[in-house]
Protein backbone atom coordinates (compact mmCIF):
# COMPACT_ATOMS: atom_id res chain seq x y z
CA UNK A 1 0.00 0.00 0.00
CA UNK A 2 2.94 2.42 1.21
CA UNK A 3 4.81 1.58 -2.14
CA UNK A 4 1.53 2.30 -4.59
CA UNK A 5 0.92 5.73 -2.72
CA UNK A 6 4.73 6.07 -3.66
CA UNK A 7 4.23 5.73 -6.86
CA UNK A 8 1.14 7.83 -7.10
CA UNK A 9 3.25 10.81 -5.70
CA UNK A 10 5.71 10.28 -9.02
CA UNK A 11 3.19 11.08 -11.03
CA UNK A 12 1.55 13.78 -9.55
CA UNK A 13 4.86 15.38 -9.31
CA UNK A 14 5.84 14.88 -12.90
CA UNK A 15 2.53 16.15 -14.15
CA UNK A 16 2.92 18.99 -12.00
CA UNK A 17 6.26 19.82 -13.04
CA UNK A 18 5.89 18.99 -16.83
CA UNK A 19 4.11 22.32 -17.73
CA UNK A 20 6.75 24.28 -16.02
CA UNK A 21 9.96 22.50 -17.33
CA UNK A 22 8.04 22.84 -20.61
CA UNK A 23 7.65 26.62 -20.46
CA UNK A 24 10.94 27.20 -19.40
CA UNK A 25 12.58 25.50 -22.18
CA UNK A 26 10.57 27.34 -24.81
CA UNK A 27 11.59 30.55 -23.20
CA UNK A 28 15.03 29.55 -23.88
CA UNK A 29 14.27 28.34 -27.39
CA UNK A 30 12.68 31.56 -28.40
CA UNK A 31 15.42 34.18 -26.83
CA UNK A 32 18.03 31.59 -28.60
CA UNK A 33 16.11 31.98 -31.56
CA UNK A 34 15.90 35.97 -31.74
CA UNK A 35 19.55 36.37 -30.68
CA UNK A 36 20.54 34.39 -33.81
CA UNK A 37 17.62 36.47 -35.91
CA UNK A 38 19.17 39.56 -34.67
CA UNK A 39 23.20 38.93 -35.55
CA UNK A 40 22.45 37.03 -38.82
CA UNK A 41 20.15 40.16 -39.93
CA UNK A 42 22.51 42.76 -38.50
CA UNK A 43 25.82 41.52 -38.84
CA UNK A 44 28.96 42.22 -40.68
CA UNK A 45 29.92 38.52 -41.79
CA UNK A 46 25.99 37.99 -43.13
CA UNK A 47 24.75 40.77 -45.18
CA UNK A 48 20.98 40.69 -46.50
CA UNK A 49 20.65 40.46 -50.32
CA UNK A 50 18.38 42.36 -52.18
CA UNK A 51 15.14 40.97 -53.50
CA UNK A 52 15.24 39.51 -57.12
CA UNK A 53 12.56 41.59 -57.83
CA UNK A 54 13.19 44.81 -57.04
CA UNK A 55 16.56 47.19 -58.10
CA UNK A 56 17.26 45.13 -61.34
CA UNK A 57 16.78 45.62 -64.76
CA UNK A 58 15.32 42.92 -66.65
CA UNK A 59 17.54 40.55 -68.30
CA UNK A 60 19.95 40.53 -65.59
CA UNK A 61 20.49 38.28 -62.34
CA UNK A 62 23.54 39.93 -60.67
CA UNK A 63 22.70 40.85 -57.12
CA UNK A 64 24.53 42.91 -54.24
CA UNK A 65 24.07 44.13 -51.11
CA UNK A 66 21.95 46.99 -49.56
CA UNK A 67 23.95 49.16 -46.79
CA UNK A 68 23.58 49.65 -43.38
CA UNK A 69 20.20 50.77 -41.57
CA UNK A 70 20.25 54.79 -41.75
CA UNK A 71 20.40 56.88 -38.31
CA UNK A 72 18.53 60.13 -39.66
CA UNK A 73 16.15 61.63 -41.94
CA UNK A 74 16.13 64.94 -43.57
CA UNK A 75 12.80 63.81 -45.43
CA UNK A 76 9.45 64.15 -43.67
CA UNK A 77 8.93 60.33 -42.19
CA UNK A 78 5.09 60.07 -41.92
CA UNK A 79 3.77 57.20 -43.17
CA UNK A 80 0.33 58.58 -43.42
CA UNK A 81 1.58 62.17 -45.41
CA UNK A 82 1.05 60.78 -48.92
CA UNK A 83 4.27 61.28 -50.46
CA UNK A 84 5.38 57.85 -52.37
CA UNK A 85 8.89 58.31 -52.06
CA UNK A 86 8.99 58.90 -48.34
CA UNK A 87 7.00 55.79 -47.80
CA UNK A 88 9.24 53.70 -50.28
CA UNK A 89 12.37 55.07 -48.21
CA UNK A 90 10.28 53.95 -44.98
CA UNK A 91 10.24 50.96 -46.22
CA UNK A 92 13.70 50.37 -47.05
CA UNK A 93 15.00 51.54 -43.70
CA UNK A 94 12.30 49.88 -41.43
CA UNK A 95 13.43 46.71 -44.05
CA UNK A 96 17.02 46.41 -42.28
CA UNK A 97 15.45 46.94 -39.08
CA UNK A 98 14.88 43.56 -37.81
CA UNK A 99 13.01 44.68 -34.87
CA UNK A 100 10.29 46.37 -37.21
CA UNK A 101 10.75 44.50 -40.32
CA UNK A 102 11.90 41.19 -40.11
CA UNK A 103 10.71 39.27 -43.10
CA UNK A 104 9.61 41.91 -45.24
CA UNK A 105 9.95 42.74 -48.92
CA UNK A 106 10.39 45.40 -51.15
CA UNK A 107 7.56 44.40 -53.29
CA UNK A 108 5.26 44.55 -50.44
CA UNK A 109 4.99 48.08 -51.17
CA UNK A 110 2.61 47.72 -54.38
CA UNK A 111 1.62 48.90 -57.36
CA UNK A 112 3.41 52.62 -57.20
CA UNK A 113 1.17 54.08 -59.79
CA UNK A 114 -2.27 53.18 -57.76
CA UNK A 115 -0.45 54.81 -54.61
CA UNK A 116 -0.01 58.58 -56.07
CA UNK A 117 -2.47 60.57 -56.11
CA UNK A 118 -3.85 62.19 -59.63
CA UNK A 119 -0.72 59.68 -61.00
CA UNK A 120 -2.24 60.49 -64.90
CA UNK A 121 -2.04 64.83 -64.12
CA UNK A 122 1.68 64.47 -63.62
CA UNK A 123 4.32 65.21 -66.30
CA UNK A 124 5.05 62.35 -68.95
CA UNK A 125 8.76 62.58 -67.80
CA UNK A 126 7.36 62.26 -63.83
CA UNK A 127 5.11 59.40 -64.60
CA UNK A 128 7.85 57.17 -66.58
CA UNK A 129 10.50 57.73 -63.69
CA UNK A 130 7.86 56.30 -61.23
CA UNK A 131 7.21 53.71 -63.17
CA UNK A 132 11.13 52.66 -63.91
CA UNK A 133 12.21 53.95 -60.11
CA UNK A 134 13.10 49.97 -58.49
CA UNK A 135 15.34 49.61 -61.24
CA UNK A 136 19.15 50.56 -60.97
CA UNK A 137 21.35 47.67 -62.51
CA UNK A 138 21.56 48.32 -66.45
CA UNK A 139 23.71 46.05 -68.62
CA UNK A 140 26.90 48.21 -70.35
CA UNK A 141 26.66 48.65 -73.62
CA UNK A 142 30.25 50.13 -74.81
CA UNK A 143 32.86 50.70 -72.01
CA UNK A 144 36.50 51.79 -72.27
CA UNK A 145 39.38 49.42 -71.86
CA UNK A 146 41.66 49.14 -68.94
CA UNK A 147 40.85 53.21 -68.96
CA UNK A 148 42.42 53.73 -65.43
CA UNK A 149 46.15 51.13 -65.66
CA UNK A 150 47.44 52.88 -68.88
CA UNK A 151 50.54 54.55 -68.50
CA UNK A 152 50.80 54.20 -64.80
CA UNK A 153 52.62 51.63 -62.23
CA UNK A 154 50.62 48.72 -61.11
CA UNK A 155 48.48 49.74 -58.56
CA UNK A 156 48.27 52.74 -59.44
CA UNK A 157 45.30 54.98 -60.38
CA UNK A 158 45.31 58.40 -61.82
CA UNK A 159 45.00 61.59 -60.03
CA UNK A 160 41.96 62.98 -61.44
CA UNK A 161 39.25 60.80 -63.43
CA UNK A 162 37.14 63.53 -65.48
CA UNK A 163 33.53 62.05 -65.61
CA UNK A 164 31.46 63.88 -67.50
CA UNK A 165 27.53 63.17 -68.14
CA UNK A 166 26.23 64.01 -71.95
CA UNK A 167 24.27 62.47 -74.70
CA UNK A 168 25.04 60.39 -77.87
CA UNK A 169 23.98 63.41 -80.07
CA UNK A 170 26.29 65.50 -78.37
CA UNK A 171 29.67 64.86 -80.41
CA UNK A 172 30.79 68.81 -80.67
CA UNK A 173 30.68 69.17 -76.53
CA UNK A 174 32.46 66.05 -76.08
CA UNK A 175 34.99 67.22 -78.76
CA UNK A 176 35.60 70.38 -77.62
CA UNK A 177 36.40 68.96 -74.32
CA UNK A 178 38.89 66.37 -75.56
CA UNK A 179 40.99 69.23 -77.33
CA UNK A 180 40.72 71.81 -74.09
CA UNK A 181 40.15 71.00 -70.45
CA UNK A 182 39.79 67.15 -70.54
CA UNK A 183 43.16 66.17 -72.14
CA UNK A 184 43.75 63.05 -71.06
CA UNK A 185 47.48 61.69 -70.22
CA UNK A 186 49.76 63.88 -68.06
CA UNK A 187 48.35 67.32 -67.24
CA UNK A 188 50.81 69.82 -65.42
CA UNK A 189 49.46 72.36 -63.00
CA UNK A 190 48.77 75.21 -63.12
CA UNK A 191 51.80 76.29 -60.66
CA UNK A 192 52.40 72.95 -59.69
CA UNK A 193 53.71 69.24 -61.37
CA UNK A 194 49.91 68.40 -62.16
CA UNK A 195 48.76 64.78 -62.39
CA UNK A 196 48.00 61.94 -64.68
CA UNK A 197 44.14 62.41 -65.73
CA UNK A 198 41.60 59.90 -67.47
CA UNK A 199 38.62 60.69 -69.16
CA UNK A 200 35.09 59.06 -69.54
CA UNK A 201 31.73 60.32 -70.92
CA UNK A 202 29.04 58.57 -69.52
CA UNK A 203 25.86 57.54 -71.69
CA UNK A 204 22.06 55.99 -71.52
CA UNK A 205 20.90 55.03 -74.32
CA UNK A 206 18.93 56.82 -77.27
CA UNK A 207 15.87 55.32 -78.76
CA UNK A 208 14.76 58.46 -80.62
CA UNK A 209 17.89 58.41 -82.92
CA UNK A 210 19.32 54.59 -83.01
CA UNK A 211 21.64 55.16 -85.85
CA UNK A 212 23.69 57.27 -83.13
CA UNK A 213 25.02 53.80 -81.50
CA UNK A 214 26.66 53.30 -84.54
CA UNK A 215 28.65 56.18 -84.62
CA UNK A 216 29.00 56.25 -80.23
CA UNK A 217 31.15 52.48 -81.32
CA UNK A 218 32.79 54.71 -84.07
CA UNK A 219 34.15 57.13 -81.35
CA UNK A 220 34.65 54.56 -78.88
CA UNK A 221 37.15 52.83 -81.27
CA UNK A 222 38.83 55.68 -81.82
CA UNK A 223 38.82 57.50 -78.70
CA UNK A 224 38.27 54.82 -75.99
CA UNK A 225 36.45 57.40 -73.38
CA UNK A 226 32.78 56.20 -73.62
CA UNK A 227 30.93 54.35 -71.22
CA UNK A 228 27.27 53.57 -72.21
CA UNK A 229 24.49 51.73 -70.51
CA UNK A 230 21.25 50.00 -71.89
CA UNK A 231 18.61 52.66 -70.50
CA UNK A 232 16.96 55.77 -72.00
CA UNK A 233 18.79 58.67 -71.88
CA UNK A 234 16.47 61.53 -69.80
CA UNK A 235 16.54 64.55 -67.47
CA UNK A 236 15.39 62.00 -64.44
CA UNK A 237 17.76 59.04 -65.17
CA UNK A 238 20.86 61.15 -65.16
CA UNK A 239 20.68 59.68 -61.37
CA UNK A 240 21.62 56.32 -63.01
CA UNK A 241 24.37 57.70 -64.61
CA UNK A 242 25.89 58.61 -61.09
CA UNK A 243 24.62 54.97 -59.63
CA UNK A 244 26.58 53.09 -62.57
CA UNK A 245 29.63 55.18 -62.53
CA UNK A 246 30.01 54.76 -58.60
CA UNK A 247 29.19 50.80 -59.31
CA UNK A 248 31.77 50.66 -62.43
CA UNK A 249 34.72 52.77 -60.55
CA UNK A 250 34.56 50.43 -57.85
CA UNK A 251 35.27 46.97 -60.49
CA UNK A 252 37.16 49.22 -63.32
CA UNK A 253 39.07 52.52 -61.34
CA UNK A 254 39.38 51.69 -57.54
CA UNK A 255 42.25 53.80 -57.03
CA UNK A 256 41.61 57.08 -58.60
CA UNK A 257 42.48 59.54 -56.02
CA UNK A 258 39.87 61.91 -57.46
CA UNK A 259 36.19 62.33 -59.54
CA UNK A 260 35.46 65.12 -61.24
CA UNK A 261 31.77 64.59 -62.15
CA UNK A 262 30.16 66.99 -64.50
CA UNK A 263 28.01 68.13 -67.70
CA UNK A 264 29.48 68.26 -71.12
CA UNK A 265 28.27 72.04 -71.40
CA UNK A 266 31.13 73.25 -68.52
CA UNK A 267 34.39 74.98 -68.61
CA UNK A 268 37.01 73.39 -66.09
CA UNK A 269 40.47 74.73 -65.20
CA UNK A 270 42.25 71.17 -65.03
CA UNK A 271 45.40 72.44 -64.38
CA UNK A 272 44.38 74.85 -61.32
CA UNK A 273 42.24 72.06 -60.31
CA UNK A 274 45.08 69.23 -60.13
CA UNK A 275 46.90 72.14 -57.91
CA UNK A 276 43.73 72.91 -55.68
CA UNK A 277 43.58 69.02 -55.37
CA UNK A 278 47.08 68.01 -54.52
CA UNK A 279 46.66 71.15 -51.43
CA UNK A 280 43.61 69.30 -50.34
CA UNK A 281 45.55 66.02 -50.02
CA UNK A 282 48.38 67.87 -47.79
CA UNK A 283 46.20 69.67 -45.70
CA UNK A 284 44.24 66.52 -45.13
CA UNK A 285 46.91 64.49 -44.14
CA UNK A 286 47.36 62.82 -47.55
CA UNK A 287 45.90 59.87 -49.38
CA UNK A 288 43.35 58.13 -47.36
CA UNK A 289 43.33 60.38 -44.26
CA UNK A 290 39.78 60.84 -42.69
CA UNK A 291 39.39 63.86 -44.45
CA UNK A 292 39.87 62.18 -47.91
CA UNK A 293 37.32 59.63 -46.90
CA UNK A 294 34.67 62.63 -47.34
CA UNK A 295 36.08 64.77 -49.40
CA UNK A 296 33.59 66.42 -51.83
CA UNK A 297 33.75 70.11 -52.86
CA UNK A 298 31.73 72.09 -55.39
CA UNK A 299 29.03 75.04 -55.49
CA UNK A 300 27.13 73.82 -52.25
CA UNK A 301 23.12 74.57 -52.24
CA UNK A 302 21.52 74.32 -48.67
CA UNK A 303 18.33 75.03 -47.18
CA UNK A 304 16.68 73.94 -50.74
CA UNK A 305 13.01 72.34 -51.00
CA UNK A 306 11.31 70.71 -53.98
CA UNK A 307 10.20 72.75 -56.78
CA UNK A 308 6.73 72.73 -57.29
CA UNK A 309 6.06 74.87 -60.91
CA UNK A 310 4.47 72.17 -63.05
CA UNK A 311 5.93 73.98 -65.73
CA UNK A 312 9.58 73.70 -65.17
CA UNK A 313 11.93 70.32 -65.23
CA UNK A 314 12.94 70.40 -62.12
CA UNK A 315 9.08 69.89 -61.04
CA UNK A 316 8.91 67.83 -58.10
CA UNK A 317 4.58 66.80 -57.01
CA UNK A 318 3.77 66.93 -53.35
CA UNK A 319 2.55 63.58 -53.58
CA UNK A 320 5.96 62.31 -55.00
CA UNK A 321 8.06 63.76 -52.20
CA UNK A 322 7.45 66.07 -49.07
CA UNK A 323 10.70 67.41 -46.91
CA UNK A 324 13.37 69.51 -47.00
CA UNK A 325 16.66 68.67 -49.18
CA UNK A 326 20.42 68.07 -48.01
CA UNK A 327 22.88 70.11 -48.64
CA UNK A 328 23.99 69.11 -52.18
CA UNK A 329 26.58 70.16 -54.71
CA UNK A 330 24.68 71.39 -57.65
CA UNK A 331 25.54 72.81 -61.27
CA UNK A 332 27.91 72.00 -63.61
CA UNK A 333 29.98 69.45 -61.42
CA UNK A 334 31.52 68.78 -58.53
CA UNK A 335 34.73 66.90 -57.21
CA UNK A 336 35.14 64.11 -54.63
CA UNK A 337 37.84 61.66 -53.71
CA UNK A 338 38.03 57.79 -54.59
CA UNK A 339 37.69 56.76 -51.38
CA UNK A 340 34.24 58.57 -51.07
CA UNK A 341 32.83 57.40 -54.52
CA UNK A 342 33.32 54.11 -53.20
CA UNK A 343 31.37 54.88 -49.89
CA UNK A 344 28.51 55.95 -52.07
CA UNK A 345 28.82 52.72 -53.78
CA UNK A 346 27.46 50.79 -50.59
CA UNK A 347 25.29 53.42 -49.08
CA UNK A 348 23.68 54.42 -52.21
CA UNK A 349 22.26 50.85 -52.13
CA UNK A 350 20.18 51.68 -49.47
CA UNK A 351 18.46 55.20 -50.74
CA UNK A 352 15.75 54.91 -53.34
CA UNK A 353 16.34 56.37 -56.11
CA UNK A 354 15.40 60.93 -56.72
CA UNK A 355 14.55 62.33 -59.87
CA UNK A 356 16.77 64.93 -59.53
CA UNK A 357 20.41 63.91 -59.48
CA UNK A 358 22.20 66.53 -57.82
CA UNK A 359 20.22 66.41 -54.52
CA UNK A 360 20.13 62.39 -54.88
CA UNK A 361 23.87 62.66 -54.42
CA UNK A 362 23.62 65.15 -51.44
CA UNK A 363 20.59 62.67 -49.74
CA UNK A 364 23.40 59.61 -50.10
CA UNK A 365 26.09 62.39 -48.33
CA UNK A 366 23.59 62.70 -45.38
CA UNK A 367 23.78 59.18 -44.93
CA UNK A 368 27.24 58.83 -44.89
CA UNK A 369 27.46 62.29 -42.39
CA UNK A 370 29.30 64.03 -44.93
CA UNK A 371 29.43 67.38 -45.40
CA UNK A 372 30.23 68.70 -48.82
CA UNK A 373 32.60 71.78 -49.00
CA UNK A 374 31.51 74.81 -50.75
CA UNK A 375 34.47 77.11 -52.91
CA UNK A 376 32.89 80.26 -54.72
CA UNK A 377 35.44 79.07 -57.58
CA UNK A 378 32.32 76.99 -58.31
CA UNK A 379 30.15 79.08 -60.71
CA UNK A 380 27.20 77.39 -61.37
CA UNK A 381 25.51 80.73 -62.25
CA UNK A 382 28.44 82.49 -64.25
CA UNK A 383 30.21 85.68 -63.23
CA UNK A 384 28.19 88.79 -62.43
CA UNK A 385 27.91 90.68 -65.43
CA UNK A 386 30.26 93.43 -64.15
CA UNK A 387 33.13 90.77 -63.90
CA UNK A 388 33.07 88.84 -66.53
CA UNK A 389 34.87 90.93 -68.66
CA UNK A 390 37.82 91.09 -66.86
CA UNK A 391 41.11 89.88 -68.72
CA UNK A 392 42.21 87.50 -65.76
CA UNK A 393 38.55 86.44 -64.83
CA UNK A 394 38.57 83.05 -65.66
CA UNK A 395 42.03 82.29 -63.32
CA UNK A 396 39.86 82.84 -60.52
CA UNK A 397 37.83 80.01 -61.27
CA UNK A 398 37.91 76.05 -61.22
CA UNK A 399 34.55 75.87 -63.78
CA UNK A 400 32.17 77.99 -64.78
CA UNK A 401 28.77 76.96 -66.39
CA UNK A 402 27.54 77.30 -68.88
CA UNK A 403 29.35 77.17 -71.99
CA UNK A 404 28.77 76.60 -75.68
CA UNK A 405 31.30 73.78 -77.69
CA UNK A 406 32.55 77.28 -79.29
CA UNK A 407 32.49 79.13 -76.20
CA UNK A 408 34.94 76.36 -74.75
CA UNK A 409 37.81 76.48 -77.56
CA UNK A 410 37.87 80.02 -77.39
CA UNK A 411 38.22 80.58 -73.58
CA UNK A 412 40.68 77.55 -73.20
CA UNK A 413 42.65 79.54 -75.81
CA UNK A 414 43.00 82.75 -73.64
CA UNK A 415 43.56 81.15 -70.73
CA UNK A 416 46.57 79.65 -72.31
CA UNK A 417 47.12 82.00 -73.78
CA UNK A 418 47.01 84.34 -70.79
CA UNK A 419 48.34 82.19 -67.98
CA UNK A 420 51.50 84.43 -68.22
CA UNK A 421 50.14 87.44 -67.24
CA UNK A 422 47.69 86.06 -64.91
CA UNK A 423 50.09 83.66 -63.10
CA UNK A 424 49.56 85.82 -59.77
CA UNK A 425 45.55 85.70 -60.01
CA UNK A 426 44.34 84.04 -57.34
CA UNK A 427 41.09 81.47 -57.19
CA UNK A 428 37.84 83.52 -56.12
CA UNK A 429 37.19 83.15 -52.39
CA UNK A 430 34.57 85.55 -51.34
CA UNK A 431 31.31 84.32 -49.59
CA UNK A 432 28.65 82.48 -51.28
CA UNK A 433 25.13 84.72 -51.65
CA UNK A 434 22.16 82.65 -50.71
CA UNK A 435 20.92 82.37 -54.16
CA UNK A 436 18.87 79.88 -56.13
CA UNK A 437 18.19 78.99 -59.54
CA UNK A 438 15.30 79.46 -59.55
CA UNK A 439 13.01 82.45 -57.52
CA UNK A 440 12.11 81.45 -53.84
CA UNK A 441 8.13 81.21 -54.46
CA UNK A 442 8.82 78.28 -57.17
CA UNK A 443 10.20 75.93 -54.31
CA UNK A 444 7.74 76.52 -51.82
CA UNK A 445 5.83 73.42 -50.57
CA UNK A 446 2.55 73.85 -50.74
Amino acid sequence: MAQCRCRWRRVLLCLCCAPCVLVGSLCVYVSLAVCYSMTTSTGPSSPAPIPQESFIAPGLTRNGYLAPHPTSSFWDPNPHGGALWNRLQLHIDRHYNPILMPKSRFSEIGNLTSQMEDFQELPLQMQKFVYSMHFRDYPVLIEPAKLCGRGLRKGMGPLLLLAIKTQGQNFENRQAIRQTWGWAGWVAGATGKGGMVRRVFLLGKNHVEPHISELLQLESRHYGDILQWDFHDSFFNLTLKDLLLWDWLSAHCPRARFIFKGDDDVLVRTPALLDYLREQTIQSGGPGSEGMKGFMVGDVIRAAVPNRVNSTKYFIPANFYKGLYPPYGGGGGVVYSGELALRLNRISRSVHLYPIDDVYVGMCLHRLGVHPIHHPAFLTFDFPKKEGVERCVYHTILLVHKRSPAQVMKLWSEIMRNKTECSNTILRMEEKKNTLPFSVKEYIDP
